[in-house]
């Protein structure tokens, strides 16, 4: 029998293939790296997702039934505490985009705890940088909209005296225009990769002790311990994440849309 150090060291030092997850396809196993387990997840979740809500508004009632109520609860949640509060009046025609977004985030968040699942798609920086690029298109959209090509003007040029202005500009295109979908997408990405990896360990650190030697049992039962801990954190994480995701793109339109810089 092949010990489990013996294959531990043949799969040492880790490679970057070993990032990609396999294809779940019966051919080219080695080629269809397109077609894994985060592709199905991400289907699922925008299947889950319009199922829902069509589900829930299908028959609306003047009482709402349980699904309508929580689909209305969403969507008045992100409505009113997120588009209206952070763009203002304006802000309703943006929330349809914002609850998609919003709910997008949280049910393929919510993958990274799922038992037999345990990865989200947001952990492959892939999906959080089109998330980020949707949003820096849609503000920018929005920005020429209300001020014509002079929005490019009023993003870059703050209300300054004239002498500070040649340091504060290129801070400024800096900033609005190569940070934000930067760190809206990292941000993301590495708060979910992170809680992933941390399961990830834990878990099999737990099964690695209790296979090695009997008296490192007691740590391996705190590694599962400490196991179900981090769930529950990351579960608040998977909240806390795709409601920041949300308010700040709701942020920038609304930088977007005012008159003063």
């Amino acid at each position: 029998m092949i010990s489990q150090s013996a294959v531990l060291a043949a799969n040492f030092p880790p490679s970057v293939e070993d990032f990609y997850l396999p294809s779940i396809l019966p051919w080219n196993q080695h080629e269809s790296y397109w077609f894994t387990k985060i592709t199905v997840l991400v289907w699922v979740a925008v299947a889950a997702i319009i199922i829902f809500f069509l589900m829930s508004y299908r028959k609306p009632q003047l009482v709402p039934t349980k699904k309508q109520w929580l689909a209305e609860s969403i969507y008045g949640f992100v409505r009113n505490n997120i588009a209206v509060d952070m763009i203002g009046p304006q802000g309703v025609r943006f929330a349809p985009y914002l609850t998609t977004l919003f709910m997008f985030i949280i049910v393929n968040n919510f993958f990274g705890i799922l038992p037999l699942v345990q990865i989200s798609p947001m952990s492959h920086i892939a999906f959080p940088a089109v998330l980020a690029v949707i949003s820096y298109v849609m503000f920018i959209w929005v920005g020429i909209k209300k001020h014509g090509i002079g929005y490019f003007i009023h993003a870059v040029k703050p209300n300054a005296p004239l002498g500070i202005l040649p340091l504060l500009i290129p801070i400024e295109i800096f900033s609005n225009f190569l940070v934000r979908p930067f760190s809206l997408a990292v941000r993301l990405f590495a708060n979910m990769f992170a809680g992933h990896m941390l399961l990830l360990v834990f878990t099999l650190g737990g099964f690695t002790m209790i296979n090695a030697n009997i008296f490192l049992a007691p740590i391996s039962l705190l590694s599962w311990v400490l196991t179900i801990a981090i769930t529950f954190l990351e579960f608040m994480v998977i909240c806390l994440q795709a409601y920041v995701f949300t308010v700040l793109t709701a942020s920038y339109v609304q930088g977007s849309l005012a008159d003063e810089h």
